[in-house]
């Protein structure tokens, strides 16, 4: 037979779907994928049940619903001073996976190169290579994960058409600073060439820390696509709700990409999202809160357990040092011991890296209620206490 797609045949299982399997054989408690298990508002859940009761079910438009787009122009009015035309300067599509994928295949042409800063989340690399992109790759290191300055430089050049990046950062828990966000600000004006924005842990920076879009900065409007995600703001992953912000020209070519790829989202949900949007700034600066507690909760317990932590600045997304506590082997096997032998589950963090992987860090999820985070904390010491 002949054979299949020749970029999508070389990835398997992502590393979420395999430790998530590992972890439901061995019966563990899974801090590896991220989902916010026990954080979601019921009061916004009770919403989608209204909206599918008393709002209808067929197709809406494929900008999405008035009320969501206005709730998400007012958002980032309210929080980042962005004055938006919700009719020309907002998309709404299903889940900030879509929001990514549509958002590339509007801007790239095969051959054109794209930069993406490793460690890279999975998803990247195998949407700009199905749209034909070359990804030309800046590498951070542990434990600052600092931004190598001359090495964007270098990356940049002729071909560049964008450059795809995620702040606050997974898998690293960086927040980018405003030195190295106008550093990429600079050389996306001087290449003449655009910035895809994977904003979508926005209300998870910590620390009085502040979440700076690329898209408010000077020169950067007409060249920025935001991208949001109800499912990190609310807690709500399987909702799979996204939403796009851009100038009304880059809006028009990503609607050219999600038309004929989703098309729309379920209007229930949206009318949930936008419910949720709405809401007072104490419901969000209440949520990041909650999720720092949680932070300070697994560091803390994992720094007991003998483990080094990195830096968290942001997601919900904790990194350790699997050394610290005198494993011998690599990220994979430690995820894989400590799944069959303390019944806890990681990620490791050579699955983000196309150049020589990191091989001595592990990525745990937080945002799981504080009895789990515990139970998770006393296992790991009976294994390495």
């Amino acid at each position: 037979m002949k054979p299949a797609n020749t970029v999508l045949s070389r990835y398997g299982a992502t590393i979420f779907e395999t430790m998530s399997m590992l972890a439901r054989q061995h019966n563990a408690i899974n801090l590896g994928q991220g989902f916010p298990e026990g954080c979601e508002p019921r009061e916004i859940i009770e919403q989608a049940a209204k909206a599918t009761l008393e709002e209808s079910n067929q197709y809406p438009s494929m900008m999405g619903i008035p009320q969501l787009r206005q709730a998400v122009a007012a958002h980032d009015r309210d929080f980042y001073g962005l004055e938006l035309d919700w009719q020309t300067e907002t998309l709404i599509v299903s889940g900030g996976t879509e929001a990514l994928a549509v958002s590339l295949l509007a801007l790239i042409d095969p051959g054109d190169e794209v930069v993406v800063i490793e460690p890279i989340y999975d998803t990247y690399l195998p949407m700009i290579e199905l749209a034909g992109g070359v990804p030309r790759i800046v590498r951070l290191k542990p434990p600052d994960w600092k931004l190598p300055l001359d090495e964007l430089k270098a990356a940049f050049g002729p071909k560049t058409k964008l450059i795809l990046f995620n702040s606050p950062m997974n898998p690293t828990a960086k927040v980018f600073t405003q030195a190295e966000l106008d550093a990429i600000a600079a050389l996306v004006a001087k290449w003449d060439t655009y910035a895809i924005c994977d904003e979508v842990y926005e209300h998870l920076v910590f620390d009085s820390g502040a979440h700076v879009p690329l898209i408010t900065l000077p020169g950067m409007r007409e060249r920025t696509i935001r991208i949001g995600s109800a499912g990190k703001t609310f807690s709500l992953t399987g909702w799979k709700v996204g939403y796009i912000v851009a100038a009304p020209a880059l809006i028009q070519r990503v609607v050219k990409a999600h038309q004929f790829m989703v098309f729309t989202t379920p209007p229930n949900l949206q009318h949930a999202v936008a419910y949720g949007l709405s809401k007072e700034r104490a419901f969000f600066t209440d949520f990041t809160a909650s999720m720092q507690a949680k932070r300070d909760r697994l560091r803390g317990g994992l720094e007991a357990a003998g483990f080094a932590v990195a830096p968290c600045s942001g997601t919900y997304f904790i990194n350790a040092d699997i050394g610290s506590v005198g494993f011998q082997g690599n990220d994979t096997d430690f995820c894989r011991d400590i799944i069959e032998r303390a019944g806890v589950a990681a990620i490791p963090m050579s699955a983000f890296y196309v150049t020589e992987p990191d091989t001595s860090t592990v990525r745990f999820c937080f945002a799981k209620p504080d009895p789990m985070l515990d139970e998770a904390i006393a296992r790991l010491k009976r294994r390495f206490g």
